[in-house]
Order: structure tokens, then C-alpha cells, then sequence
């Protein structure tokens, strides 16, 4: 028997002209939620159905409660638009409730308006018509055991009792396309989900100072892409070896401006790699204040190693705020993972907080800038990474 969900949207609704663009990346990026399932997508009336089999409903309805731009998503039985067949239906579907759910109550959407009764009126009818088949059952509008939702299409009616959330927000792809700096933290992986919500689509870079840290770490932002991908179908994940730019850093620079100095070049193979991939803007998980590398005067100055537009979607967030995202999106407990990342490596006991630009410059002056970046970039590694 074939599965049925019914996949709402909402913020897309409010698009006015441009609203089938947004439509249509949401209707791509359904369809390959659940194209390994055999799974059919068919734009609806300010709705999408998606059919498939039955032995794979739970998992399409996991699949599809993950895509942006989704608000909810429920399983449901159809019906014609007889008012009586709705009615047998509804009693079908209540009959199934445990005999402990006393309360229930019936809403109603018409989206069909050539259906002659009103919302109101089918609520009130399918009510009594259940109050009549099951003597025990209470209506209760505020807190009911268990709701009946029918919703009145233009050639058939669908009746749901169960109702899943979906992440909101804009569908994955419709924004542009960006690169998320990804350390392997805490912060990065929810930045990287923030900016997938408001609709881009987000690849990802990770440095890393093989042999100073383990194989393990790169294998860590490999599962933190993969916990991301169930958000998006795929991420690429792109890798570059920072060791010999540390080194350099090290030898021939003072030690407090290390982290600066290292970011600034991470912002500039960052470029590098977007240029290559045709990305607008770089994604981080920097939050003001949180570390040294992160007060106004340091962002400032790492900023300006790039041309290209910065976006950092945990700016005003607390620790505890990003901490509660990591933990609902299933990335906190990878990215707590003991595993070094590079900006562990050689940290600096005492960092500046206040870098000066013409100071940092004046090191930079030191390096042979052009053979350190094209040796990291001759290091890159690029892999797609899918859901699980």
C-alpha cells in the first residue's frame, strides 16, 4: 500500500511574483529526498504531495521533515469529495485512536471554495457524525487527545491525524551559493545550518595540520558534513593541509599574532576555492567576543584579507544558544569529539585582542605569500558527502 504525505510550506507563500521560483527549488529538492525511496513529488494548491511506497513511509517522512522551506508534514488517506465519503473516512481513521483518547477535535481547510460547504460547517459535521459513531468521545477545541485535520482539494480530500515539523525557512539552493569555514567546533557546523535555512547553498572547507593532528579530525568534519547533508541532500567538503603555512607562521612571526595571521590566510585560500567553485560568500561560525581572534578590532582586521562577502550567522548568539541549536540539528556530539583542529595547533598563550593592521601586514610582507598559498592549494582535496 502507497504511502501519501502532504508537505506544507509558509514563508514561501509570501513571495508574490517570484513565489514559483521558490516553489520550484522546494520541488527539486523534494524529489531528491526521496528519489532512493521511488518517491513521487506533485506541486498541489499551496501544498505538495508526495506518494511512495509504503515500506518506506517513516523514513519519507524523516527525509522530508529535514528539507528547508518546509513547515510540516503529515501522512494522510484520501478520500473523494463527497461529503458522506469524507464522513466514512473520518470514522475509518478515528476508529484507530487509542480507546484512552477521549477528547478530539476536527479542523477543516477548503482550498476549494467550489466545495459547498464551509470550513466551519465541515468541522461541525464530521464532528457529530464521530460524536454519533463513538458515544465516549468529548469535543475539546483547546486540549484535545488527538486532532482530525481534512483538507479539501479540487479533486480529492485528504484526512490526517499526525502532523511532524519541518525546519522552515527558504529551500536550499534558491539564496546563492556559499563556502562554510568549517573547524570542526561547536559553531561552525550551526552556522553552516543557519545559512542552508535562509537558502543557500553551502559547501565546505576544512584545514587541517596533518601529522600535527590525526587523520581522526578530517574524518570529524566528514561526519559533521554528513549531519549537515541530511539537510540538504549533499555537501561538497573541501580539504587543505595548513602545516607548512603554520610553520612558516611560527619561524618567522611573532607568536601572538599566529591565530590572525593564520585565519587571514585561511580567508584568502577561502577565496581561492570559491573562485574555483563559483561561490558568493564565505560562511563562519565567528561570534563576537566569544574568543580572542573573534573581538571587533580582530574580525576586522582577518576580514580584510578578502574581497568577498563575509556572512556569520552566530554574531549575536550565546554560547548557550548555539550549544541548544548544535544539539537539536545532531551535530553537537561530533563536534565535542576530542580531536584537535589546526587553530589548536601552536595556539598561543597569550593572543592579541587588538591586532593593528599595518603591523600584521608588515609580517605578512616577511612571507612569501605566493608560494605559501599555492603549496596549500596544491594540497586540496575535494569529496562529496551525502545524508546517511
Amino acid at each position: 500500500m502507497a504511502t501519501q504525505v502532504l508537505v506544507r510550506y509558509g514563508e514561501i507563500a509570501l513571495k508574490g511574483k517570484n513565489r514559483g521560483q521558490f516553489e520550484q527549488q522546494l520541488l527539486h529538492n523534494l524529489k531528491a529526498a526521496v528519489t532512493d525511496f521511488d518517491g513521487k513529488v506533485v506541486r498541489m494548491h499551496g501544498r505538495f504531495m508526495v506518494t511512495g511506497p509504503g515500506e518506506h513511509g517513516d523514513k519519507m517522512i524523516e527525509r522530508l521533515s529535514r528539507v528547508f522551506g518546509v513547515v510540516s508534514v503529515s501522512p494522510v488517506s484520501e478520500t473523494g469529495l463527497d461529503l458522506e465519503d469524507i464522513k466514512a473516512k473520518a470514522a475509518e481513521i478515528t476508529g484507530q485512536f487509542s480507546p484512552g483518547q477521549k477528547t478530539f477535535k476536527v479542523e477543516a481547510r477548503r482550498s476549494n471554495k467550489n466545495f459547498p460547504y464551509t470550513s466551519p460547517e465541515i468541522s461541525r459535521a464530521l464532528g457529530s457524525h464521530l460524536q454519533q459513531l463513538f458515544p465516549d468521545l468529548v469535543v475539546d477545541l483547546k486540549q484535545p487527545a488527538f486532532k482530525l485535520a481534512v483538507e479539501i482539494g479540487f479533486d480529492r480530500a485528504y484526512l490526517y491525524r499526525e502532523r511532524t515539523a519541518g525546519p522552515g525557512g527558504l529551500p536550499v539552493g534558491i539564496s546563492g551559493r556559499s563556502l562554510l569555514l568549517l573547524s570542526g567546533g561547536i559553531d561552525s557546523p550551526v552556522a553552516g545550518w543557519l545559512a542552508m535555512k535562509r537558502g543557500l547553498f553551502t559547501e565546505a572547507l576544512h584545514f587541517h595540520s596533518f601529522p600535527f593532528t590525526s587523520r581522526r579530525s578530517q574524518e570529524k568534519a566528514v561526519d559533521l558534513c554528513r549531519k549537515l547533508a541530511a539537510y540538504s541532500n549533499k555537501i561538497p567538503l573541501h580539504m587543505i593541509s595548513m602545516t607548512a603555512i603554520q610553520k612558516e607562521l611560527k619561524a618567522s612571526c611573532p607568536e601572538n599574532l599566529g591565530i590572525i595571521l593564520l585565519r587571514r590566510m585561511m580567508y584568502r585560500l577561502a577565496e581561492m576555492v570559491s573562485g574555483r567553485r563559483n561561490l558568493q560568500a564565505l560562511v563562519t561560525g565567528e561570534n563576537l567576543g566569544q574568543v580572542a581572534s573573534q573581538t571587533l578590532e580582530s574580525i576586522d582586521v582577518i576580514s580584510r584579507s578578502t574581497g568577498m562577502l563575509v556572512l556569520r550567522p552566530l554574531l549575536g548568539f550565546d554560547k548557550r544558544e548555539i550549544i541548544g541549536l548544535a544539539e537539536k540539528i545532531d551535530t553537537y556530539e561530533t563536534s565535542v569529539l576530542p580531536y584537535e583542529d589546526c587553530c589548536t595547533v601552536f595556539l598561543p598563550g597569550s593572543p592579541v585582542t587588538k591586532p593593528r593592521l599595518d603591523v600584521v601586514e608588515k609580517y605578512e610582507g616577511l612571507l612569501d605569500m605566493e608560494s605559501l598559498l599555492g603549496g596549500a592549494i596544491e594540497s586540496l582535496e575535494t569529496k562529496i558527502v551525502g545524508r546517511v
